[in-house]
């Protein structure tokens, strides 16, 4: 897989190291990580990620919002990751989404899944 510039959000700092430091030993590059909704949509639209990877929950607003912020200017590949799955899945049919705690085959499934093309079927529901 091609190293890829990802922006962790993620509002437990010692889940956003850990997710850091693994997404590097895969050998790519963490351009950001924001723990606030607002923090993670100026970070994306400055940083300009090939991925976005964002908990559903962050300090001060939702990953959900700021997704959607961010995609009505830069659209962009996304993972939620939650501990809830089906909230997410409520209020995203169709969202990647990587249940915590995650194992590293999951997290690369996920991050392969959301860089393929976009297609109604590629964007099923994917809990892994």
């Amino acid at each position: 897989m091609t190293a890829l510039r990802i922006l962790v959000a993620e509002d437990n700092a010692m889940i956003a190291m850990f997710l850091s430091d693994v997404l590097k030993v895969l050998g790519h590059n963490v351009c950001a990580v924001t723990d606030t909704e607002a923090a993670t949509v100026v970070a994306a639209l400055f940083h300009r990620p090939d991925l976005l990877i964002v908990d559903d929950g962050l300090h001060e607003g939702s990953g959900l919002a700021a997704v959607r912020e961010i995609e009505m200017t830069l659209p962009a590949p996304h993972i939620f990751s939650t501990g809830d799955c089906e909230r997410v899945l409520k209020a995203e049919p169709n969202a990647i989404v990587l249940k915590k705690p995650f194992t590293m085959p999951a997290l690369v499934s996920a991050i392969e899944r959301a860089m393929r093309p976009t297609t109604a079927i590629d964007r099923s529901a994917l809990a892994l």
